[in-house]
């Protein structure tokens, strides 16, 4: 379960600080899949990156699955990460000179990867479609073939929350469905915690459960 309780996030500024989030509070439980949609600069990137542990909240608190994450010293924090959320981010961020089975298997090496964990990998990049690729290098994909080896490698690890900003962002309109088509075919056997944020309307709405984030708060639609 996730839980958020009145977060808010401000930046110091001359003067008076910038706030961007405004006392949010959320309740999800494994199997949820949200969407949260929102003018640019309205803070949906910032609140993933303090659901993902990446940045504090300046107040508030957040409990993954009964824990804090920052609670923990800056190790603990690393491997909780690692082992409990999955990214995806607009820009799929594949590294150039790994192949298609390797970047999908970067976040299990601090773990050591084993047999295992390389059927997983097989497993989930047959899943999405790319078998047939798994020795090809990034620059040998197209956009929406990236795309998806971003979503394997953020799944590698079960983890029990999911989260994407913008993962169609700099996709075609049929590149972008396919995605979406996947991530909740993924999300409903995975059964993890999933958020997306977008600004598409259309694939906004073929999530269970629908938030729009403006003026620094979170409203359901």
């Amino acid at each position: 379960m996730l839980e958020v309780q009145n977060i808010t996030k401000e930046y110091p500024m001359p003067g008076q600080p910038l706030r961007v989030l405004t006392e949010i509070s959320l309740k999800l439980q494994a199997g949820n899949a949200v969407s949260i949609i929102g003018p640019s600069g309205s803070g949906k990137s910032t609140l993933l990156y303090i659901l993902g542990a990446l940045e504090p909240p300046t107040t508030g608190t957040i409990s993954l699955s009964g824990r804090n994450p920052y609670e923990m010293d800056e190790k603990s924090l690393a491997a909780f990460r690692n082992e409990t959320i999955g990214f995806v981010f607009q820009d799929h961020h594949l590294l150039p000179q790994c192949t298609v089975l390797e970047n999908v298997l970067i976040p299990t090496m601090v773990s050591h990867a084993d047999d295992q964990v390389r059927d997983r990998a097989l497993a989930l990049l047959e899943q999405v479609g790319l078998s047939p690729r798994i020795n090809h290098r990034p620059y040998e994909l197209s956009g929406g073939e990236k795309q998806r080896v971003a979503l394997a490698r953020a799944l590698i690890m079960n983890p029990q929350l999911v989260l994407c900003d913008e993962p169609t962002g700099n996709l075609d309109h049929a590149s972008a469905e396919a995605i979406i088509s996947l991530l909740l075919d993924l999300h409903r056997s995975e059964q993890n915690i999933l958020i997306v944020v977008t600004h598409n309307l259309d694939l906004a709405a073929r999530f269970g459960l629908q938030y729009r984030l403006a003026d620094t708060r979170l409203c359901r639609i």
